[in-house]
This record gives C-alpha cells, sequence and structure tokens, in this order.
C-alpha cells in the first residue's frame, strides 16, 4: 500500500495535473475527486466473493493481520454476491464517527477515566485490542476507496467504486467525477468550507486520475503513485509561547533544534513540543525564546512553529544562538555546502548516534524484535553491555536479569526475539544495517539486484547506479558505508550469528537468465497479460523493469494506447519499441 504525495496549494495541483498530461500525451483525461478520510488504514481480502482477511497498512509492505476484530464492523460485508469480482482486495480507512467518538467519552468521563485524545488514534488503538468482543461494542466503520486485483472488469475508477457500493460496500457518495482541474478546485472549495459538517473526520481531497488503463500507464514511483495526490486542507492553527529550544541528535548525526513550548490543543491533541528544522528556518522566523509563536501541524507528524507575534515580544528579547557543539558528546558539529542541518562528526563515541543506530536496527519496519524498545536499547548502553547492533546477539539471560525493570521472563523474550530475528528477510536486515539513505524500497531494490551483502560490498559506484531508481547519492553513500572498517567488521560479526545476509530466492520464482541484464519499460494494455504478469514474467525470467525511460532502457513493450510522450522520449533516445508477441517470440528463444 504506497503513501500519497501531498499538495497544499492549487498551484503544486496544477503541476501535479501538468505532470500527468505530460505523461499521458494528446490522452483525454478525466479525475475524480474523494474526501480523505482521517482513520486507520486497512487492506480487505476476499476470496470466492467472501471476506477472508484484513490486514493494516503498516510500513506498506507488511502490516498486522486484525481479521478477527475488522469482522466486528457491521459495514464490512462478510459476503459480496452481486460483484462482478471473485478474487480482490479493497481498501479504506476504519473510522470512529464523531458521534460514536463523543458517546465513548461521555461514558468514560462518566466511569472517571481519561478521555479518549482524537477518533483516528482511537479508531486505529481499537484494532489493536486482544478482545474482539470490545472491539464490537465500539462504532467503528469503514469507508472504502480502492479495489485491487488482476483483470478487473472496469474501465475506471468510478465506475470501479460504484460497483462497490452495489456490491454491499460502504463507498462515500461524496465521490466527484471531473472533467478538469476546474471541477476539481470547485470540490475542493465546496469541502474545504463545509467539511465540519460531516459525520467523521476529513483531512483533504484525493485527486484521481480515472481511467485505469492511464493509472497504469503512470504507475508509481518509489514511494507513491503518479496517478494520485492528496490535497490537504488548510490545517489550524494555535498560538502559544515558546519555553526553550533544545537540541536533538539523530542516529545520523543531524541536529535538530526543537521548540519546547507552553502545552497547547491543536487538532485534538495536547502539543508540547514542535520541530524548529535547522539554524535557517530559526533566521527566517527570527523566532526566540520567550516568543508567543503560531504552530502548526501541516502535512507532518510533528507539529511546526510557522510565525511569530512580533506586537507580544518581550523588551528584553535576544536573538536564539545556534549551539556550536553536539549536545551529547561536546563535538564540534559541521555543516557541509549546500546542506541546511549541521551534524555531529562523532559517529562512532556519539552516545546518542550509538543508541540511535541499534533503535534503528531493532525497529517495527527493520528487524522488529519483540521485547525490546527504545528505553530498553539505552538502559544496555548505560550499563556497557552493548555498543553496537551485533552486540545484542552476544547477550545473555544472566546479564540481562539483573538489570531495573527486568526479569526472567522479559530476559527470556528479549533473548527469544533475538532468536527469532535470525530469520527476517534480507532486503529487511540491509535496511536495519542504517546505511544513509537506503530506506526500506531502496534496500528491496538493492537486495533484489545484487542478492548478497557480499556482493553488495563488492559493487562498484558504476554497478550501483545500474540499479533501477539508484542514483549517485545513494551509490555513494553505500561505497562509504563498506569502506569503513567497523562497518565492515559489523557485518561479518552479524554474518556469524546467522541473521539472513542472502536474498531468500524461493521468494523470487527464477525460469531462466534469457533476459539478464535487459532493462524493460511496460506500456499501454495488453491481450495476452495484464501489466502486473508482465512485469513479473520479465523478472522471473533475469530482467529488471523500470517505470522510466532512460538509456539504460533496453525494450520498451508497447501495448494498447501507449502513452504518446513515452513513444517520443523512446524514439529520441533510441530505444527499441517491441510489440507483446515480440517479447513472447524473445522468451521462445535458444540461448
Amino acid at each position: 500500500m504506497y503513501s500519497l504525495d501531498n499538495a497544499y496549494s492549487k498551484e503544486e495541483v496544477l503541476d501535479w495535473e501538468k505532470r500527468v498530461k505530460k505523461n499521458l500525451g494528446d490522452a483525454q483525461t478525466t479525475f475524480t475527486c474523494e474526501l480523505k478520510y482521517d482513520g486507520a488504514s486497512i487492506n480487505l481480502y476476499y476470496k470466492n466473493k467472501k471476506f477472508n482477511k484484513a490486514v493494516t497498512r503498516g510500513d506498506g509492505i507488511q502490516g498486522d493481520n486484525v481479521t478477527a476484530n475488522v469482522k466486528t464492523i457491521r459495514s464490512i460485508p462478510l459476503e459480496v454476491k452481486e460483484f462482478p469480482v471473485q478474487n480482490f482486495e479493497i481498501r479504506g480507512e476504519i473510522i470512529l464517527p464523531l458521534d460514536g467518538f463523543n458517546q465513548m467519552n461521555q461514558g468514560r468521563l462518566e466511569a472517571g477515566e481519561d478521555p479518549y485524545s482524537n477518533p483516528r488514534n482511537t479508531a486505529s488503538g481499537s484494532l489493536k485490542l486482544q478482545d474482539s468482543a470490545e472491539v464490537a461494542r465500539r462504532p467503528l466503520d469503514c469507508l472504502l476507496y480502492q479495489i485491487v486485483g488482476d483483470n478487473l472488469p472496469f474501465k475506471s475508477h468510478f465506475e470501479a467504486l460504484a460497483q462497490a457500493r452495489e456490491g454491499g460496500f460502504k463507498v462515500p457518495e461524496t465521490i466527484k467525477l471531473c472533467q478538469d482541474v476546474n471541477d476539481i478546485f470547485e470540490f475542493i472549495s465546496y469541502w474545504e468550507e463545509r467539511r465540519h459538517d460531516l459525520p467523521y473526520e476529513t483531512d483533504g481531497v484525493v485527486i484521481k486520475v480515472n481511467n485505469l488503463n492511464h493509472q497504469d500507464e503512470l504507475g508509481f514511483t518509489s514511494k507513491s503513485p503518479r496517478w494520485a495526490l492528496a490535497f490537504k486542507f488548510k490545517t489550524e492553527q494555535a498560538s502559544t509561547v515558546l519555553n526553550e529550544v533544545t537540541y536533538q541528535v539523530g542516529r545520523t548525526g543531524a541536529i535538530t533544534p526543537v521548540a519546547n513550548l507552553k502545552p497547547v490543543e491543536l487538532a485534538g491533541t495536547i502539543v508540547k513540543r514542535a520541530s524548529l528544522h535547522n539554524a535557517d528556518q530559526i533566521e527566517k522566523l527570527d523566532v526566540r525564546e520567550g516568543d508567543t509563536v503560531f504552530v502548526e501541524k501541516g502535512g507532518e507528524i510533528i507539529p511546526k512553529i510557522v510565525g511569530v507575534n512580533l506586537s507580544l515580544r518581550l523588551e528584553d528579547s535576544r536573538p536564539l544562538k545556534y549551539i556550536e557543539t553536539c549536545p551529547d558528546c561536546g563535538t564540534k558539529l559541521l555543516r557541509q555546502d549546500g546542506d541546511a542541518k549541521h551534524y555531529c562528526p562523532n559517529e562512532f563515541g556519539c552516545p546518542t548516534q550509538i543508541t540511535g543506530k541499534i533503535q534503528h536496527f531493532i525497529s517495527r519496519k527493520a528487524l522488529n524484535i519483540d521485547g525490546l524498545g527504545s528505553e530498553t536499547i539505552e538502559l544496555f548502553y548505560k550499563e556497557g553491555l552493548i555498543k553496537n547492533y551485533a552486540d545484542l546477539y552476544d547477550l545473555t539471560i544472566e546479564q540481562i536479569i539483573p538489570l531495573e525493570r527486568m526479569a526472567e521472563k522479559s530476559a527470556q523474550n528479549i533473548i527469544s526475539g533475538l532468536e527469532a530475528s535470525k530469520k527476517i528477510k534480507f532486503e529487511k536486515v540491509l535496511y536495519a544495517l542504517g546505511i544513509r539513505f537506503v530506506g526500506e524500497t531502496v534496500a528491496i531494490k538493492i537486495a533484489k539486484h545484487f542478492k548478497s551483502i557480499d556482493q553488495i560490498q563488492k559493487a562498484s559506484f558504476e554497478d550501483l547506479i545500474a540499479v533501477d531508481e539508484i542514483g549517485e547519492r545513494i551509490a555513494n553513500s553505500v561505497i562509504d558505508f563498506f569502506t569503513v572498517e567497523s562497518n565492515r567488521e559489523l557485518v561479518s560479526r552479524l554474518k556469524a550469528t546467522g541473521i539472513q545476509m542472502v536474498l531468500d530466492e524461493s521468494d523470487v520464482t527464477h525460469e531462466s537468465d534469457k533476459l539478464s541484464g535487459l532493462v524493460f519499460v511496460v506500456s499501454g494494455v495488453f491481450q495476452v497479460f495484464s501489466r502486473n504478469e508482465l512485469k513479473k514474467s520479465i523478472e522471473t525470467n533475469g530482467g529488471k523493469v523500470s517505470s522510466s525511460i532512460s538509456k539504460k532502457t533496453s525494450y520498451i513493450i508497447a501495448g494498447d494506447n501507449m502513452g504518446p510522450s513515452k513513444k517520443t522520449k523512446a524514439e529520441s533516445l533510441g530505444v527499441p519499441i517491441i510489440t507483446e508477441q515480440d517479447y513472447i517470440e524473445m522468451l521462445g528463444q535458444d540461448e
């Protein structure tokens, strides 16, 4: 489940629409607009038209199985007889309507308990409850917004959701088919004024290219679909006093200034801290301790300061002086040309960088080690038990039990969690190493290309940038990581523990190497294969699939309705354009 790119102005929407039209060429393009529901994302699986499984969004690749709890939500049909597809996924948001949320809080207040903070967090927390009977008592609802499956019989997103509504799914009637960007702006303006009249929370509008073939044609970046955009409504703003600015050190050594605020309510939560980003932002805002500042949440999880009420500035106010040394280890900070942030260069001696790297290693999106959390890592480091993530695998129950808040069961859970982590897939281990700029998606691409840590360590700059969507910055970062002897030693120690350092080939069906070294771009609609089947066929025969045309592209496989802009670019670069049948014959040729 991909995340969406965000827009906060009409100019950003216009820029997105221009990119869409440029990529689709002369094709007639329409759009849909839907309200962006503020809840917990969910993926529902149906087999033979019967509800089979429900999984949370998680990290976009792996989520939590919450089937038992989702079955209690009355608006989710357990069987859909009036629907033209047998096996499919349908995605949406689990929400808690405002009336139900207020009733729940009234009950908690009457029982002498603290009220829940907001509907979104309460809905998300409800899915994680152990007792499904308790979930059933909560007035949860589910609003659906996308159908996923192979060979779907729909031509458009609007048609697919209309069929889903007829089949018994709760698809809001607020969805609108838009002919052009003026219709989109009209929809945004209408709901920006009336969103507070809705029975549930919404924080924006999702705009999608309506034609499903066009969606396929546009494809995805590593994180987001190119055919969709989330326009965020103007955020609520609050005014409060900035008491103090402190500085945090990240695992990469980046320094982040943090505004410590007089607590204030903002968008349903109590805000005590806000990001100031970097020295340039502080200078731009001329923000000072003691100032009355304006705070908003925007599209970020952490609130940010967006302005200062200068009329309330104290007479003895003084400009902020940015720190020159690391607040944790005292090392003089560095700032490279063109970089907005200051950095602590003491990578292997700064306590926060050390614990930050280990905390990243055990985090949910990485090795997700049961029994271990950030506080436990800090405790182990403070007690001298660990200095890096490889040290975790040398821990014993006897070392852990005497520590504060530890007991034999806790110690056993930690050791068991570490043992279980040795089975975690290689691509997650690669991400866990904490190589700068190697996020989850990049780690998957590199792991699939090189197949083992040994091959990655030996890879040259040219080898790395040959990987789809790996640029110079990432390639240099990978090389820099393995240039450091202590990093190579850590990897060697991890290998010795039995952690997965080789791609599990059982995850990749491999039929042949006939397409080895070839890079394909798939464009248009096909007769024999679906687009996904065609991409899978390329990969299982040793080839690579790219989302964009470049000098590295070997062939474009063109189907019906291929985008004119892709054809023009292919011709300008001299990239051969072949048909689906040409591809089939290519696979059938003897080596």
